[in-house]
């Protein structure tokens, strides 16, 4: 059963005992959006094509908010693109992006996730909160540390919504975030890169 299996947040924590919780956890954390970025996203709401796939989101929008951020901390994390993940036969598949520790030999060793994202295909974002949470299991039973704080975040490029799983409790923001609004939306997924490293020093 892949991740993508998982159509809603109440079947995967009726499966794995997770309770769900609406908090407003999450803090933002001041993030210096360069121009060049912010001329390149205008370029491409006016004059490109940005949402006709899958693909395109990924592509145009939410990755490249990620790396942006991602750049900052690349010494000590790295962000993986359609990384396949694996715990068991009920639990796998690629999420569309991961962050986790950087490996010491190269960046090409897969190491210990902190925090994915999905994108909410068709904007299901209930399908997509599906798949995630059942990805944040899957990093719990792989990193075997229950009381690590996964990270994850659902957006179909213009929207993003953020989670957290922390023991048995699913915490889901409740304010998301709009790309119309970069200076919030890189603030907060700063946030969530500082969260990681802060767990890093600590393992």
């Amino acid at each position: 059963m892949s991740f993508s299996s998982y159509k809603n947040i109440a079947t995967v924590a009726k499966e794995f005992q997770i309770r769900y919780v609406l908090s407003d956890f999450m803090n933002e954390v001041e993030f210096a959006v360069p121009q060049t970025f912010r001329e390149e996203l205008e370029l491409l709401f006016t004059d490109g094509v940005v949402n006709n796939s899958e693909d395109a989101i990924c592509e145009n929008l939410i990755y490249p908010v990620l790396k942006e951020v991602w750049k900052m901390y690349r010494k000590q994390l790295t962000l993986w693109s359609h990384q396949t993940l694996t715990y068991d036969e009920n639990l796998s598949g690629q999420p569309d992006y991961i962050v986790t520790k950087r490996h010491p030999l190269t960046t090409i060793i897969f190491d210990k996730p902190y925090f994915l994202v999905v994108e909410a295909k068709q904007d299901k974002f209930e399908e997509g909160w599906g798949q995630c949470l059942a990805e944040l299991v899957a990093v719990h039973k792989i990193n075997n540390d229950f009381e690590q704080t996964i990270f994850g975040i659902v957006s179909n490029g213009q929207v993003w919504q953020f989670g957290q799983l922390k023991g048995d409790v699913f915490t889901r923001n409740i304010i998301s975030y709009n790309i119309g609004d970069l200076d919030r939306l890189f603030a907060v997924v700063n946030y969530v890169f500082q969260q990681c490293i802060s767990q890093l020093e600590n393992d």
